[in-house]
């Protein structure tokens, strides 16, 4: 007998979220954003010292929050872990949105803020950026008359690469009497700028911070909330005992423990992705300024097929033809001689 279970609504509605392929492992993979130098040997020598019965035990978390609340400058009541970026992200639907309420998102953005509106069956408001990748602050004001339950924003943004000025950011908030507004800051390292030092001057503003990208955590699934003590007490209360796994602890802590790793990982994307973008431009390829450890680029008419022909040869890209528009790449900056590898394979393209 075929089983009839009460799924909501909401979920028979969704598509389902479509993960990284398998088999991936021996690729060349630019296409996620991730750290493909690896992370510091100071990771490694931490989770080789966690012992069988640490393994066997719950985390606790005092210490550990306290060591990534001084790396973030600020006091442990003002940080939450999370398991990893995504679940942060959740934990706004589970605090604020009820079903049939808005939210508020500008797309092409992070697919996740739509996915997890999706599954609370929330209203999801679109703002879209322009034509040159600009953000529509105008658009985002107004929004907010209206009193969403949460307004996300990526910056730099996924996939654009667009930085949004702290002038624009205050502006946001100023207007955001009624709204919680989420400025997921997953590749500040790389922009060089973050607005964690207002939490306590605007208590609808919360900082979603992840551990995937500069610090090449992404296996371990490290995320963080940072908001003044009392506007993160609410999102406790929608957060499970024990979130965050004893590995993903210490080696986050070892993590920033070792800034200089961190910083000269930052430092090399940087000079890589400048070196990368002249590169395409003297291919006559349209390069939309990034502030993040990728670069979103029009290669044109044959775009997807050069995804796909570099795809046979080992290379991943992360093709947008489908959300952005044809010929739209966008490109994760790996190594210097991983970006010299990709560049020799797209001239045979150009």
């Amino acid at each position: 007998m075929k089983p009839k279970l009460p799924v909501r609504q909401a979920i028979l509605d969704r598509r389902t979220y479509e993960p990284p392929g398998e088999g991936r492992a021996d690729k060349l993979r630019l296409d996620f954003n991730e750290n493909t130098a690896g992370c510091s040997p100071t990771v490694q020598r931490a989770l080789a010292k966690l012992t069988p019965k640490l393994l066997s035990m719950y985390p606790e978390y005092e210490r550990g929050t306290r060591r990534l609340a001084r790396h973030f400058q600020v006091a442990p009541e003002e940080l939450l872990l999370t398991n990893g970026g995504d679940d942060a992200l959740r934990l706004f639907f589970d605090a604020f949105v009820d079903a049939g309420t808005s939210v508020v998102i500008c797309e092409p953005t992070f697919p996740m803020y739509r996915y997890w509106g999706e599954v609370a069956g929330a209203k999801i408001e679109v703002e879209r950026y322009g034509p040159t990748m600009e953000f529509p602050l105008d658009g985002v004001v107004r929004s907010l008359a209206s009193r969403p339950r949460v307004l996300f924003i990526c910056n730099p943004n996924n996939p654009t690469g667009t930085l949004l000025q702290k002038d624009m950011i205050e502006t946001i908030l100023k207007a955001a009497t009624h709204t919680a507004i989420v400025v997921d800051e997953a590749y500040a390292e790389f922009s060089g700028l973050t607005v964690i030092p207002w939490i306590n001057q605007y208590p609808q503003l919360f900082v979603a911070r992840t551990f995937s990208k500069a610090a090449g955590l992404a296996g371990l699934r490290l995320g963080a909330v940072i908001a003044c003590a009392e506007s993160l007490a609410i999102l406790r209360r929608a957060t499970a005992p024990f979130p965050v796994n004893v590995a993903a602890l210490a080696a986050a802590e070892a993590a920033v423990g070792d800034s200089r790793t961190m910083k000269l990982y930052v430092k090399n994307i940087l000079r890589t992705r400048g070196w990368f973008e002249k590169e395409l431009q003297r291919l006559d390829v349209k390069i939309y300024p990034s502030a993040g450890n990728f670069l979103l680029a029009d290669f044109g008419a044959g775009g997807s097929e050069m995804c796909a022909q570099l795809l046979k040869r080992g290379v991943l890209l992360r093709d947008r033809a489908k959300d952005i528009g044809p010929g739209i790449v966008r490109v994760s900056i790996g190594t210097q001689k991983e970006m010299e590898r990709l560049l020799k394979l797209i001239k045979r393209y150009r």
